[in-house]
């Protein structure tokens, strides 16, 4: 799987937990709400940014298993940790995703990651969700929509060139890419799951410009590495972009979306 540097992480997380669709993480928290206790497992858990964002949503008595393949992400959410009742597993859930499922629990959870994974593993993830009979809160997952004020004629190059791109093999095989969310969804109910889903997307506005930068850097890089687009257009691209941001000129809207599956008829 793909890493993601901390320093990334950490920049991210508050505008995660402003974007998580609220109706879905209600919709969550009233299906565990008479549950004494329940017992989590976080897939691709990166630095604990999920159990940092719903754990009050969850009933008092919890107990959760933080999975990724990433050591030193791992030993950030250790040094962290207040919960008592948490463990951190080095598990590459690309090869070994029943090994992080085969434990008791009662809810599965993950951020930012299907729109990395493929079909196939879409598909392996949802057959082993089901079979268990879990249910699973899945956020943040990129869905192509991206907006930017003030516009310039190469957004949508830029744009449709990093969707491709997204496309690309990050670990799991050929990425899903924009359209995860709406396949993980169409799985799911397709499993007899009943589905809430929302949009989750990110608002950056003046006072966001370090994130700004660093996106626009990044689908920079990305519109490059696909060779569509000739470098002097990305160039000239991202040198707007910059002066819009560090005048404070610039806000962006990058779409995401949130859901909450689980089994018809589930307690």
């Amino acid at each position: 799987m793909t890493g993601f540097s901390a320093d990334w992480l950490s920049l991210r997380e508050p505008y995660d937990a402003r974007a998580r669709n609220p109706a879905v993480l209600d919709a969550l928290a009233a299906a565990v709400a008479n549950h004494p206790s329940i017992a989590i497992v976080d897939l691709a858990c990166g630095t604990g940014a999920t159990l940092r964002a719903i754990s009050s949503r969850l009933p008092p008595r919890q107990s959760w298993r933080l999975v990724d393949n990433d050591l030193r992400l791992l030993a950030r959410v250790a040094s962290a940790a207040k919960e008592e009742d948490l463990v951190t597993i080095p598990i590459d859930i690309a090869r070994d995703l029943e090994a992080a499922l085969d434990q008791p629990v009662d809810l599965v959870t993950t951020s930012a990651l299907l729109d990395l994974v493929s079909a196939n593993w879409l598909e392996r993830l949802a057959i082993e969700i089901s079979a268990r009979g879990l249910p699973i809160y899945a956020a943040l997952t990129y869905d192509g929509r991206v907006t930017f004020d003030p516009a310039d004629p190469v957004d949508a190059m830029i744009i449709e060139a990093v969707n491709r791109h997204q496309r690309g093999d990050k670990g799991f095989g050929p990425a899903l890419g924009p359209t995860a969310a709406i396949e993980a969804i169409a799985r799911f109910e397709g499993l007899n799951y009943a589905v809430v889903h929302g949009t989750s997307d990110w608002s950056l506005g003046r006072l966001d410009s370090e994130i700004q930068a660093d996106l626009v850097a990044g689908w920079a890089t990305a519109a490059l590495e696909g060779g569509d687009l000739i470098l002097a257009e990305i160039i000239g691209w991202l040198t707007r972009r910059r002066d819009h941001i560090t005048s404070g000129h610039s806000s962006i809207r990058v779409g995401h979306v949130d859901f909450f599956a689980s089994q018809t008829g589930a307690r």
